[in-house]
């Protein structure tokens, strides 16, 4: 098994909803655009990622939605070098279909009571379903390994709770401590390296909002 040498982790720019939430009661989800900022952040990504792979190969995973092709396209890395195919089981959580804002804003309410790895959106996907489909996703990822010319370096362009599954999954995280992690901010990227041990390391962590409450307490 060649293992790579890096996983990048990439969340889209700054998208049509993030800049305005009212727009998903015209839009559908999956279509939302990239806003000017979103592709200004994309491609400032793409500066500091041509840089890090400089030569390298890629393998190269995006999620189905607009925004997070089109951020992919504004990373402007070498076609050449580059393998990519759309990966559904990276995209966003599944809100629902055609979305009314202050429904939205009551569940978000009953999730951050509820706790945001259980709860499930009307119609919608909890984060554990959202979970269970990166853990699929996963094992189609480490039987590509098995291939002797597999690139030096997988790259993820996803969403922000996607990616915080993926290393919660990745790294056998708990619940607790999923749980106590904020999103990184649209355009933002993680290094998991592999190190001269076997393991991968992320470069930063993602920012915690709380202390972590493990479940098995009493309370």
């Amino acid at each position: 098994m060649v293992r790579p040498r890096r996983i990048v982790l990439v969340r889209h720019g700054e998208s049509e909803g993030n800049a305005d939430d009212t727009v998903y009661e015209r839009e559908p989800d999956h279509a939302l655009r990239l806003t000017r900022t979103g592709r200004e952040q994309a491609a400032e990504a793409g500066v500091r990622l041509r840089e890090l792979f400089g030569d390298e190969h890629v393998s190269a995973y995006v999620s189905p939605y607009r925004r997070t092709l089109q951020t992919f396209r504004e990373l402007r890395l070498d076609p050449t070098r580059v393998r990519m195919r759309e990966e559904p089981r990276l995209r966003e959580q599944d809100w629902g279909n055609w979305q009314e804002r202050e429904d939205v804003r009551l569940q978000k309410a009953y999730r951050d009571a509820y706790g945001h790895f259980f709860y499930r959106f009307a119609q919608g996907e909890s984060g554990a379903d959202v979970y269970d489909r990166v853990g699929a996703f996963l094992e189609s990822l480490y039987r590509s390994f098995e291939a002797p010319d597999h690139p030096e370096n997988v790259l993820l362009v996803t969403h922000g709770l996607t990616m915080r599954l993926f290393c919660m999954r990745w790294f056998h995280w708990s619940v607790a401590e999923f749980e106590a992690l904020s999103n990184p901010g649209n355009g933002e990227y993680r290094v998991l390296l592999l190190g001269s041990d076997g393991r991968y390391r992320m470069d930063r962590p993602f920012e915690r909002w709380t202390t972590p409450e493990p479940y098995d307490l009493d309370g």
